[in-house]
């Protein structure tokens, strides 16, 4: 049954209903589909991209969005890292993260030039804890038929005030205590407000829009930067009782719209725990008021991140 976009009144906002999901297998049974012979890689593969056979979005014809439903009209695709099934996007090395890079930079610009896509969002979940049942290095990229509530909001907010990411980086730069990586272009720390315990922000000093509009020279300098940022995950609490074998985070990469010259390209990171093998919960009062309580201040975090 294909999903549905239904639309909540009560906050505004569209809802994806995709019942075949329910579904789809947690564990495969017989090896790994991603590993090359496997379902979704019968060839021999450096990076591979393929549609998703669970998709929370799915490719159809444009609809208005004036009802209160609407077919869930999109993409979502499976990125794979590599064709080696031990590692992570940070353990790769920087030539082949090039290579990941370039293939969502052209994934990016295929589904924002269908008429029906009007987001592109590039985005990673590692781990058991965060759902990711596959250990194989892969990511996702989801094309939305319309423009989703956190980027929109950070648009409005840029628009009112100017380049919020490089404000942003500009005075965590200056301050020193916060930063974990900065090459001259690419910078990568952990906000002032960060609500995620060692969570990241990641972005380069030139504002570009969209993981395609980068030349060459950036692609590196943001190849280098999460080969960086993510190998000192994998190295954190390494060794330590209760630490998983696999580091689990959440990486997003917030990017313009068709429409938009105000976002400047940046990328979230979000480990779900706060200490070996505790994960931070988000609580009844977190989610009912939208206003998150972060137990790791963000100065200690940064200062161990940069010690690994």
């Amino acid at each position: 049954m294909p999903g549905e976009l239904r639309f909540d009144p009560h906050s505004g906002e569209w809802v994806n209903v995709v019942g075949a999901r329910q579904h789809r297998p947690n564990l495969p049974t017989d090896g790994c589909p991603f590993c090359v012979g496997g379902l979704e890689a019968p060839d021999d593969y450096d990076v591979k991209w393929f549609a998703n056979r669970w998709p929370a979005l799915e490719p159809g014809p444009v609809t208005a969005m004036t009802g209160a439903t609407v077919p869930a009209v999109g993409a979502a695709e499976v990125i794979l890292y590599s064709s080696h099934h031990e590692g992570s996007l940070g353990s790769l090395g920087v030539a082949q993260i090039r290579k990941v890079i370039d293939l969502w930079a052209d994934r990016t610009a295929a589904l924002i030039a269908r008429p029906e896509i009007a987001y592109v969002l590039v985005f990673e979940s590692r781990g058991t804890e965060v759902g990711a049942m596959i250990h194989h290095p892969h990511g996702q990229i989801y094309g939305y038929p319309f423009v989703p509530p956190i980027p929109r909001d950070e648009r409005v907010l840029i628009q009112a005030h100017g380049d919020l990411v490089a404000a942003e980086l500009r005075a965590e730069v200056a301050d020193g205590r916060r930063v974990v990586f900065d090459d001259g272009e690419w910078a990568a720390w952990v906000p002032f407000a960060s609500p995620y315990p060692y969570g990241l922000r990641v972005a380069p000093r030139t504002k570009v829009g969209r993981l395609d509009e980068l030349d060459d020279t950036r692609r590196d300098g943001l190849a280098a930067a999460l080969s960086d940022v993510l190998g000192r995950y994998d190295r954190l609490w390494a060794g330590e009782p209760g630490r998983s074998e696999i580091f689990p985070y959440l990486m997003w990469f917030h990017q313009a719209a068709n429409d938009d010259g105000d976002t400047h390209l940046h990328v979230h990171l979000a480990p779900p725990q706060r200490s070996p093998g505790v994960l931070r919960y988000l609580a009844a009062g977190e989610v009912g008021s939208g206003t998150f309580s972060n137990p790791v201040i963000p100065e200690a975090a940064a200062a161990l991140l940069r010690s690994l």
